[in-house]
């Protein structure tokens, strides 16, 4: 199992893009039932200040770092092997691998066909056991048995969870018991990414940590409040982490 450390009361996993890949291959070789957070400054924030959503992402097998400032508090913290490991580039890893059966839940049908099709450029050997989009789901609302059995009855290794954050995340915990999938991911936007719907930052602003405002120019309307107000939090948390561990010298 890949270590963690605290972080503002998150256990983030110290890894980076292909450990994650190899701990998701571990896990669906051995059948161990458990689920993903792909954790932003966002997620972070998020699950200081609610303490019910902490424990949901507390309780994942994994959660990775994904977010330039979460990389940059690991290496504070002494964990210099830690790297930036985010939702489209775990998935495309993952998918290029062979042999393993993925089920896509979230988006909408026309978004999902999209991915699919992209995929299959991708990896010409990938496996797609199914997909569903479930369209207007609220937060913490449940799935209907019929769609749980839907997924079971694909026999997928991995089931892909493209709903955002938070909601992926309680998605995840809320269903973990119903689905014999043995690893559930939650990845944000990378449906939008890997179907073509959006289009990534530039790799320079990705590696340099302003990714998350290319996105905010790409939408501001939707994303003003979770990555300026998110980021001015995480930043004051940061700060007091700082001043807390000058008065501990």
């Amino acid at each position: 199992m890949i270590e963690k450390f605290d972080l503002f009361g998150v256990r983030v996993s110290i890894t980076d893009l292909d450990r994650s890949a190899k701990q998701i291959q571990e896990w669906v070789k051995n059948k161990y039932k458990t689920y993903v957070c792909v954790a932003p400054v966002a997620t972070i924030v998020d699950a200081f200040k609610d303490e019910t959503y902490r424990k949901i992402v507390n309780n994942a097998g994994m959660v990775t770092p994904d977010g330039v400032p979460i990389v940059w508090m690991g290496k504070k913290y002494g964990y210099t092997d830690i790297k930036r490991t985010c939702g489209p580039d775990l998935m495309k890893l993952v998918c290029s691998f062979t042999g393993y059966k993925h089920f896509f839940y979230g988006g909408d049908d026309q978004l999902l066909k999209n991915l699919a099709a992209n995929l299959r450029i991708l990896y010409s050997d990938i496996k797609i056991a199914g997909s569903y989009a479930p369209g207007k789901l609220r937060v913490g609302e449940k799935e209907s048995a019929s769609v749980i059995e839907q997924i079971n009855a694909s026999d997928a290794d991995i089931l892909w969870v493209g709903l955002g954050s938070p909601k992926q995340d309680i998605w995840m915990a809320e269903h973990r018991a119903e689905l014999n999938v043995p690893v559930m991911v939650g990845v944000g936007a990378a449906f939008d990414f890997l179907a073509g719907v959006k289009k990534r930052a530039p790799l320079w602003m990705q590696k340099i940590g302003l990714e998350w405002f290319y996105r905010l120019c790409s939408e501001p309307k939707r994303l003003w409040k979770r990555y300026l107000w998110g980021n001015l939090i995480f930043s004051g948390l940061v700060i007091r982490d700082v001043f807390k561990f000058r008065k501990n010298q």
